[in-house]
């Protein structure tokens, strides 16, 4: 049977929010997908996805010669449809020159007249029922929540390594998660270490992230004279998506850890300064709350996050206190 090809190349929050739009294609036949590295990571184990062909746009596959490669790649496993959950123009290039016919994206995207089908994308829904009108062909059906919750799939190197970081909690408290970073500046809400101190007396605090978040994770185990347990830069995507679904709650920014929590159904406090969950990225758990400054007349700002606020007094996350953020903890856990 011809497999389907679905194409994200892009941030790991949408690969994780691209999930239900490849399990929906799995109901019809083989899908494969076309993704980073990182993607890659994300997608192990996914029962939903048969094969993966890593696009390193940025490293190996760098210049025309990758360019050429991966299409020489596509071309020969004879794809019959490609899902461009991923609108850029080289994306739209890259599966046009691999000769798969039916070439389905949004009508908005740069990669567009690449496109043999143009899908007008939904406003005010959530990305991941957005992604999913691309495999409906449909974008006025309603996607039920249960279509749009994103799904990962941690295996047993995950948690055991998960187990090995947590030796050190506290017996029997419950896991209270903290995700500090987030590529884009603005977005990152600065009174981590003042609400892990009130945290402190709920649970076991634990950091998630990257390498890059490692200095916000130091000033958050010294506000909690060394109680909280700092993860950051030491496990998988998948092992920090396997953390996370132990965890009662997930306070995050608008970034990867917020997907993360979706998929794994965790409680969440989500914060949100330059952006908006209107823009299609906010929480899908069961459970999940909302810090925002609904007052500023000046958010949102920018699509993903400026690395400065344009107007210089960065209130959409100075004015968002410790004590709102824990009360929302409290709602969720009490």
């Amino acid at each position: 049977m011809t497999a389907s090809l679905v194409v994200q190349t892009s941030f790991l929050g949408d690969m994780v929010l691209t999930t239900p739009l490849i399990a929906l294609l799995a109901g019809e036949g083989p899908v494969d997908v076309l993704c980073t590295k990182a993607g890659r990571e994300l997608l192990a184990n996914n029962p939903a996805v048969r094969d993966i062909i890593v696009y390193d746009k940025r490293g190996a596959d760098r210049g025309p010669g990758g360019f050429q490669r991966v299409a020489r790649e596509l071309r020969r496993r004879s794809y019959r449809t490609a899902y461009h959950a991923q609108g850029s123009v080289r994306s739209g290039a890259l599966t046009f020159a691999a000769g798969i016919r039916d070439r389905v994206g949004f009508a908005t995207s740069a990669g567009r007249l690449f496109y043999t089908t143009r899908i007008p994308p939904i406003d005010n829904v959530h990305h991941a029922a957005r992604l999913l009108s691309l495999g409906t062909r449909d974008p006025a059906r309603a996607a039920a929540e249960s279509e749009i919750r994103p799904h990962l799939y941690p295996g047993i190197i995950e948690r055991a390594r998960v187990d090995e970081v947590l030796r050190q909690a506290a017996a029997g408290a419950q896991i209270v998660a903290l995700a500090p970073g987030s590529v884009w500046a603005t977005k990152r809400w600065p009174y981590y270490p003042e609400l892990a101190r009130e945290l402190s007396r709920l649970g076991q605090v634990v950091i998630v992230g990257g390498d890059a978040d490692r200095e916000l994770a130091l000033d958050i185990v010294g506000a909690t004279k060394g109680q909280a347990i700092d993860t950051t830069g030491q496990l998988s995507l998948l092992a920090s998506a396997d953390l996370i679904g132990r965890a009662a709650v997930l306070v995050t920014n608008d970034s990867a850890p917020l997907h993360l929590a979706s998929a794994m159904n965790t409680p969440t406090v989500a914060v949100f300064g330059p952006t908006v969950p209107e823009f299609g990225f906010g929480p899908l758990a069961a459970a999940s709350r909302i810090a925002g400054n609904a007052s500023l007349a000046c958010r949102p700002c920018d699509k993903h996050g400026p690395q400065r606020c344009p107007l210089g007094h960065w209130r959409c996350m100075r004015e968002i206190t410790p004590d709102v953020v824990a009360a929302l903890v409290r709602e969720l856990t009490g």
